[in-house]
């Protein structure tokens, strides 16, 4: 049983079957968003992502950064990320059209960022994470 259905820009219909979700500066104890904090915040969600989930490959969508107008600190201005940090298990019909579509599946982890605690689903995911290009980014499996 999936969690939510996306239907993916190129029309494929994905479904979401594990979700992970997060606070993006939960524990920060020192300092303020920056690009250096976002950048280490970034590849530890996709490590997070590959350690979590072997099988399959991970895709990172690359998150929007706000700038809001505050003055800058000894590290820089300030950079904000979405406030929730995801990783999520995808699957949806084999890619390989000379597959058996009975037999084989094909997965794919993404790692996202998005601005509240809610479960992706339909057109209203964001539009980021409809733009995966599945083709060429998911494994195919056999069940």
């Amino acid at each position: 049983m999936s969690l939510s259905r996306i239907v993916l820009v190129s029309g494929r219909p994905v479904e979401l079957t594990e979700l992970r979700m997060s606070s993006t500066y939960g524990g920060m104890l020192e300092g303020y968003p920056c690009r250096r904090v976002n950048d280490m915040k970034v590849r530890g969600l996709r490590r997070q992502a590959e350690r979590a989930f072997t099988s399959a490959p991970v895709h990172l969508v690359p998150p929007s950064r706000a700038y809001p107008d505050q003055a800058a600190g000894p590290f820089g201005p300030v950079e904000v990320l979405p406030s929730v940090a995801c990783i999520g298990m995808f699957g949806s019909a084999a890619v390989g059209s000379e597959l058996d579509p009975v037999l084989h599946r094909s997965a794919l982890v993404v790692a996202w960022f998005q601005d509240a605690p809610d479960v992706p689903s339909g057109e209203g995911a964001d539009a980021a994470l409809r733009g995966i290009r599945w083709e060429e980014l998911a494994l195919d499996y056999e069940l």
